[in-house]
Order: structure tokens, then C-alpha cells, then sequence
């Protein structure tokens, strides 16, 4: 007899799956979908809606149902494949804190990069407000500043440690799947555990070598928080390699240079170095920072050196 159910926790090689019946039983993956000829690492994601048939003890997953949605990344361990994240999401956050570790802003946007190929809502929450100085919280507000007032990004200030977590954040949450991602020691296991106190997600200390944090999350996790609401957790990511982005694409994906785009005096610009470029007019004037501009062009080269 077949069942449904939804995809909770990956391990890369068994699924813990949640039948639309109640319980939760282990799963295994049929062979054939490894053969698809797709380049990515893991053809199942969390968050998967799935089908199951079961041999004596064993389920099997015979197939996925379409995805509304995935977040994918290149994968950090095979060269020119991709690696999903999660599947079928309402929204994502990125934690991000600006030491014990510094979450680059290069990181942040290509987080933002590749929610928009999915027009997936993305929240910016900068954690660990507490350990910083009176000028890096200048930082912080401008930063806030820049992503919410300038672009559109729903932006936070947090300290989970010190204050807890802020009711904004709860009720933002209340009601949809929600992808949780940050560099390791930026606070994701610390919110999980405020949120959910029997989810027991391992806090680690941030390691002092490099300031980086120790990896703890090692496969990617949906904890729920009601029936309707629930968290993915992934492990933390030292980097965010772009998939599934030409370069003749990328501007589409920042959303203060959508208004300009079809403006520039050639129909295949890609705002460098291109004469009557209207991105670069609009750089010039400040009305596209700096910062995004060089998260742009960084994006850019990492297409070329690819091709």
C-alpha cells in the first residue's frame, strides 16, 4: 500500500519521513533516482513531499511530488555539482553576526541571490548585538538600513543569548516552513533550542582558531513548531556557491537593479564596463550602495572563472 508523507531529516543516504497518517518512520531512497542524470549530490531534500511503498519492514521512496520551490547551492565537495538545502519553503532567514564569527556581506547577498531565483522572502537577523562595541552597532543599524529600507529585506537585530528571542521574530515565524542558514556558531542551534526545547540541538562553543564557528549540524533537520509551523535547520556553511545563475541573469536577482534593467543602451549589458549603463548611472547617484554593487561583481567573476 502506498502512503505519503513529508521528508524531515536527511542523511544523505536514509530519510526520516512524517506520514500524512501521524508517526515517523525511516526511509530509503530507490536506487533509479541517483541515475536521472542530474548533477546534484542529494536528489531528495527536506521538506520533500514524498511517496512510500512499504516490503515487509522496509519503506522505500518510489517517487516526489513537484517542488512549489527549492533552495539549492553548489556542492561544497563534487566539482560542478549542486547540493538542495531544502525543498518547498514559505521563507528563509540568515543569521548572521558581524564577529565571534563575521558574516561577510558578500555571504549575505549571495544568500538573498539565490532566494530570488525562487522569489522565496528572505529576513536578515543579525544576531549577537551584545558583543559588540558601541560603532559596530552603528554597523549593524546601517547595515539594517541598507537591506530594509534601501532593498526590501525584513531585517532583525538579536541577542538570543542575552534577551531571548524577540516576539517579532516568533510571529514571523508562526505559520510557515522556514529555512534556517548562517556560518556554524552564529546562533541557528541556540534558536532552535529557545524555540523548541526538546529539539536538543547541540550549541557549540565558538572556536577561538580564526573565529570560526565548529561545524554541528551535520544533515538538515524540520523541527515543527505547531502543526502549521516549522523550522529547517542546515548545517552551517562556510560558503555559498551560486548554481543555476547565468551572468547575463544575475541583475535580475538584485532587487534595486530591477528598475533599471532594459534601461542600458545595449540589451546584453551586463553593468560593467559597458557604455550607457543605467546600473552604473544609478551606482554613481547612490542609489545602489557600493557594498551590493562589489557583491555583484563578485558574483560575476565566479561565473566566468567557471566557464
Amino acid at each position: 500500500m502506498d502512503m505519503t508523507g513529508l521528508v524531515v531529516k536527511s542523511t544523505g543516504s536514509w530519510y526520516r519521513v512524517r506520514l500524512a497518517t501521524g508517526g515517523e518512520v525511516e526511509a530509503r531512497l530507490r536506487g533509479k533516482f541517483k541515475l536521472e542524470g542530474k548533477k546534484i549530490t542529494n536528489p531528495i531534500a527536506v521538506g520533500d513531499q514524498v511517496v512510500l511503498e512499504q516490503f515487509q519492514d522496509e519503506y522505500i521512496i518510489s517517487s516526489i511530488a513537484d517542488r512549489s520551490n527549492y533552495i539549492i547551492r553548489q556542492s561544497p565537495r563534487k566539482k560542478h555539482h549542486d547540493h538542495l538545502l531544502a525543498a518547498n519553503v514559505d521563507q528563509a532567514i540568515m543569521i548572521a553576526t558581524l564577529k565571534m564569527p563575521r558574516t561577510s556581506l558578500g555571504f549575505i547577498d549571495r544568500f538573498l541571490v539565490t532566494l530570488e531565483t525562487f522569489r522565496i522572502p528572505g529576513i536578515i537577523v543579525f544576531n549577537k548585538m551584545d558583543l559588540l562595541s558601541e560603532e559596530e552597532k552603528d554597523d549593524a543599524g546601517y547595515l539594517s538600513f541598507l537591506y530594509e529600507q534601501k532593498i526590501g529585506y525584513k531585517c532583525l537585530q538579536t541577542a538570543f543569548l542575552e534577551e531571548g528571542v524577540p516576539e517579532e521574530l516568533s510571529e514571523l515565524l508562526q505559520g510557515k516552513k522556514t529555512l534556517l542558514s548562517g556560518h556554524s556558531g552564529a546562533g541557528k542551534s541556540t534558536l532552535i533550542n529557545m524555540l523548541i526545547p526538546d529539539a536538543e540541538q547541540k550549541v557549540t562553543e565558538i572556536s577561538s582558531f580564526a573565529n570560526k564557528g565548529v561545524h554541528t549540524t551535520t544533515f538538515a533537520e524540520m523541527f515543527f513548531l505547531d502543526e502549521a509551523s516549522a523550522i529547517i535547520d542546515t548545517p552551517g556553511i562556510k560558503e555559498l556557491g551560486l548554481a543555476e545563475i547565468d551572468p547575463e541573469e544575475l541583475a535580475h536577482y538584485f532587487p534595486e537593479m530591477r528598475d533599471y534593467l532594459g534601461e542600458c543602451k545595449f540589451h546584453n549589458c551586463i553593468h560593467t564596463n559597458e557604455p550607457g549603463c543605467k546600473v552604473k548611472e544609478a551606482l554613481e547617484e547612490g542609489k545602489i550602495s557600493s557594498e551590493r554593487y562589489y557583491s555583484y561583481l563578485s558574483m560575476l567573476d565566479d561565473e566566468d572563472n567557471r566557464r
